[in-house]
């Protein structure tokens, strides 16, 4: 480290002395200014405050702006004045010894060509110099006491009979470059830039004696640059002006300019007051940057949630267009691919509703320049496209699982244009509503095969039968794409009569809809065979116990025929099965049969039959647990309350009760079924 030339004199004697070694780091410039201003207080030159601190910050600052390793920060202070050496450990060449006159004016060319803070340095210090050594660089300055050198460091005041005017643009004041260098926006303020950048285009201009200036800003949103802060009156035409452009980094830009008179001092002032402002511009640009990141993710969340929630194809594509307009676009379309990959306008929106036709007429278009052509060779190339003309924008392919399934086309504001954030978001935006298409287009799938499955277990129609009312009722679970294990059947016997089925096999899902085939196939062969009843259930239930997979179905079994009067005889077994209820015609209703075992589960099984007579108009309903255990919060639809719906409808056609007690047993509750419901009415119909 050097020592300044002529610090071991007399002056030495009743010497304050502090060495601190500072971390390469914002906060060192005020941990040196704190010690500065300690040893001042100490060797009483409060005098020296304000030139003292100023140049410890210049310095300091530049040593961690430029060099970025370790400060050695060594105070010395005599009755004289002050010594302070600002030391990094930055590798460089060795050169000799720069030693500055203050304010030598033969050499202000030179030091502002080495940067605003050796001006500084030059302008009030009493001397100052550089050492280059092997292990880095010191620059120190010396601060003298008033009257204690041939001049001294300039006052921070003007001295009597000379114009504030005048001194500004010759010599700014140490006070004022405090000031300058120490303004800070106001933290508490909503939009505190503008007042913070007014505030210091008004102190550079007045130092300099500027009779106007202006800051420009452009954030990069397409609007160009804005006025953020304005002084005095409008550049006079032909004047030469200032210009000093920001230091920020893209989408920002913007410049200073002032409207002064050439002098030593405006340049290196204006491209320190544009520093300052600089920096403060770049923090409000990392915040907006970090709000709108965060914002941005924000609305994917709600985007993808959206998404997600709708498993229809058409509602998807219509809903992804109002998520873009207008937050990220001006308009959208989603086009889709055929099987012959031809691409098919599924949904656009637009800001402005009026101007839907003539968005329709242009994305219809065709020809090499056309909207079509470009969203075409997106989605044949699998890579955003830009779209020109007057429908700007871009198209982004959607992909999923290297599947082309069509293009999301996107038109920017007429006064922003989409930025690397906003495409980065547009791209996911179309990866996620590519995912959402290809799943709800999955599920429908599903849903169809489900529902063509679910028909196939399904009797197509009843059989008409003279004096024999059949109706039924199928609803199937909320899971529109789950095959549910409940069927009915109607199936004609050898004898002339006919046999009711009713069964619910354990499960859902392809699996139970395989058993449910298997047990309406194996009971209409055996039947057909002309097999009674108990060894139907006998067979049936040696059958599921071999096939094993732990399925089990329970049945309700009804060989109806006519008595030799008007009435119709009933055989019925149940298996493991709700009982039916009985509804008699002249009113009431309650349940009959015997219960038995479910099929499936035990080696031998127990059906005992019961005989009923149907007299004319009574009806005789059979239902799955769907209907029984149909919920309400904790609360469960129930046999009892069935009976109950089902007593008032004595005298009703087959139809007529099946689709009452359907409603009855669907606005139970506002939740979708969990299980399936099916109601199968036989009632005898002699009097009809």
């Amino acid at each position: 480290m050097s020592t300044e030339p002529g610090a071991g004199t007399d002056a030495g004697r009743d010497e304050h002395v502090r060495r601190v070694r500072l971390p390469a780091d914002r906060r060192t410039p005020a941990a040196a200014r704190a010690v500065v201003r300690s040893v001042l207080a100490e060797a009483d030159l409060d005098e020296l405050l304000n030139e003292a601190l100023l140049l410890t910050t210049e310095l300091s600052t530049n040593a961690v702006e430029h060099a970025r390793t370790e400060l050695d920060i060594e105070v010395v202070a005599d009755r004289i004045g002050l010594t302070v050496t600002v030391s990094d450990f930055a590798a460089g060449p060795v050169d000799e010894l720069i030693v500055g006159s203050r304010n030598d004016t033969d050499e202000i060319g030179e030091v502002s060509a080495r940067g605003r803070g050796l001006l500084l340095v030059d302008h009030f210090a009493s001397r100052w110099g550089t050492t280059y050594l092997p292990t880095g660089k010191g620059v120190w300055f010396r601060l003298d006491r008033h009257g204690d050198h041939g001049g001294g460091p300039l006052s921070p005041y003007p001295p009597p009979g000379q114009a504030e005017s005048d001194l500004a643009t010759t010599a700014p004041s140490a006070a004022a470059m405090s000031e300058l260098t120490q303004t800070r926006p106001d933290p508490y303020a909503d939009e505190p830039l503008p007042e913070f950048a007014t505030d210091l285009l008004t102190r550079v201009a007045e130092m300099v004696g500027a009779a106007g200036g202006v800051i420009r800003l452009d954030r990069g949103e397409g609007e160009g640059p804005q006025v953020l802060a304005r002084y005095g009156r409008q550049p006079r035409a032909g004047n030469e002006l200032l210009r000093v452009p920001l230091a920020v980094h893209r989408p920002y830009g913007g410049e200073l300019e002032l409207d002064a008179a050439p002098s030593a001092y405006a340049r290196p002032l204006a491209v320190l007051a544009a520093e300052r402002l600089s920096l403060h511009l770049e923090n409000d640009r990392l915040r907006r940057a970090d709000v709108r990141r965060s914002a941005w993710l924000t609305f994917l969340a709600e985007a993808s949630e959206l998404l997600a929630q709708s498993l229809d194809v058409d509602l998807t594509m219509a809903l992804i267009p109002q998520l873009v307009v207008p937050r990220l676009g001006q308009w959208c379309a989603v086009h889709t691919t055929d099987e012959w990959g031809r691409l098919k306008l599924a949904a656009c929106s637009h800001a402005d509703e009026s101007v839907l036709p003539q968005l329709h007429k242009v994305l219809e278009e065709s020809g090499p320049d056309s909207v079509q052509a470009r969203l075409r060779e997106a989605s044949r190339t699998g890579s955003q496209v830009p779209l020109g003309g007057p429908m700007e924008g871009f198209a982004v392919p959607l992909v999923v699982r290297s599947q082309k399934l069509g293009t999301l086309a996107v038109g920017r504001h007429q006064r922003h244009r989409h930025d690397a954030d906003e495409v980065a978001v547009l791209e996911d935006v179309a990866r996620r509503a590519g995912l959402a298409i290809e799943n709800a287009r999955i599920h429908a799938e599903r849903r169809r095969v489900a529902q063509t499955l679910q028909q196939s277990l399904l009797p197509p129609v009843l059989p008409v039968v003279e004096g024999v009312g059949f109706a039924a009722e199928y609803v199937p679970t909320g899971d529109e794409a789950e095959v549910g294990g409940d069927f009915y059947d109607v199936v004609p016997l050898p004898d002339g009569r006919w046999l009711v089925v009713v069964g619910d096999v354990s499960g859902k899902g392809v699996q139970a809809a395989a058993v449910t085939g298997l047990v309406r196939d194996v009971i209409r062969v055996l039947v057909g065979d002309g097999k009674p009843l108990p060894e139907v259930l006998a067979r049936l239930n040696d059958t599921l116990v071999e096939r094993g997979g732990g399925r089990y179905c329970t049945l309700a079994l009804a060989a109806v025929g006519p008595d030799d009067g008007d009435g119709l005889d009933v055989s019925l077994h149940l298996a493991g099965h709700d009982r039916p209820v009985l509804l008699h015609g002249p009113g009431g209703a309650n349940f009959v049969g015997t219960g038995g075992t479910a099929l499936g589960l035990l080696d031998l099984i127990t059906s005992p039959a019961e005989e009923i007579l149907l007299a004319p108009g009574d009806a005789l309903i059979f239902y799955t647990d769907g209907v029984t255990e149909r919920r309400r919060g904790r609360e469960l639809f129930g046999t009892e309350r069935l009976r109950e719906a089902a007593a008032p409808l004595a005298g009703y056609s087959a139809d007529v009760v099946a689709a009452r007690l359907r409603a009855t047993a669907i606005n139970f509750s506002v939740e979708s079924p969990r299980d399936d419901i099916a109601i199968l009415v036989l009632r005898n119909d002699a009097l009809s």
